[in-house]
């Protein structure tokens, strides 16, 4: 006889995966701590393997575990879908999407919009992570959807919408010649891809740079240059109008273009197929960029 799972403690997983410990998941679920172990126990019994190992003070999914958590997602994301659409609960169906800051004035709230529009009762979760995460949530099952840059040519991971220019930025003011010194670089911090860009490009060129700022906020770097701290690398897509392009003033070398791509979770919920397919139109409508 195959087993039936409870739907409370796959909710249980879930939440525990989500918040890196079960003991989190308790309280949010408003369950105790036994009961949660209680659940976990059972439903490794009806499995037939172990679904979770300890490490340090928490519990991490087997390989397993892995597979089974992101069954888990679907699972509970149906059910909650289910009883919306029969009007029967209290608990509203959530997705969950991720997005760089680059996005969050046009693409994000265009695609809120449009989602609310055919799903009024559902609960979006909107991440801004970092680009180098976003990916890998989506692996993992803890986004559902996202866009993401990537490296042109990188793998074959996602599906590219389009291709962007990377250019060299900086406030209109800062033109004065930079031969003479090191340029000084506003950076985002490590990992990125723009970052990575840069120094790859400069290194190449045999030209001097020195780290002026780093930071992991967009409006940081935004802010950085306009009060002329140094020059960054972005896209020009979302670009405020007192940031300029500003690499042949300077005589700085072209940068490779960089790939949009669109993401989404294995064993995605039809809330969450619907959700990629709003993000998709809404993003290729305000991005400029080769379409590919």
């Amino acid at each position: 006889m195959k087993p039936t799972f409870d739907i409370d403690a796959l909710r249980a997983v879930v939440a525990g995966t989500d918040l890196g410990s079960f003991a989190r998941a308790a309280i949010q679920l408003g369950r105790s701590q036994s009961a949660i172990s209680m659940q976990l126990k059972k439903l490794e019994q009806q499995a037939g393997t172990q679904l979770f190992v300890r490490k340090g003070r928490g519990l991490v999914p087997t390989e397993a575990g892995e597979a089974f958590v992101a069954y888990a997602r679907r699972i509970v994301a149906l059910n909650d879908e289910a009883a919306l659409a029969l009007g029967s609960t209290t608990t509203t169906a959530a997705v969950r999407l991720g997005l760089p800051q680059d996005f969050f004035d046009d693409v994000m709230p265009a695609t809120l919009k449009a989602f609310a529009d055919a799903h009024d009762h559902v609960h979006v979760e909107v991440r801004a992570g970092e680009n180098h995460n976003l990916a890998e949530e989506v692996r993992t099952g803890r986004l559902d959807v996202a866009i993401a840059f990537f490296k042109s040519g990188a793998n074959d991971e996602g599906e590219i919408l389009c291709e962007l220019p990377m250019q060299w930025l900086a406030c209109e003011a800062y033109l004065q010649p930079l031969a003479e010194s090191p340029i000084p670089l506003v950076l985002f911090s490590h990992p990125c891809l723009f970052r990575q860009a840069a120094l790859a490009t400069l290194e190449q060129e045999e030209k001097r740079w020195r780290a002026a700022l780093t930071t992991p906020s967009l409006p940081g770097i935004w802010a950085a240059l306009r009060s002329g701290l140094g020059v960054g690398v972005r896209t020009d897509h979302g670009r405020p109008d007192d940031i300029a392009c500003v690499g042949p003033t300077l005589n700085l070398p072209a940068l490779p273009p960089i790939e949009v791509r669109l993401l989404m979770a294995p064993n995605a919920s039809p809330l969450a197929q619907d959700l990629s397919r709003v993000l998709r139109q809404e993003t290729l409508a305000r991005i400029g960029g080769t379409a590919r």
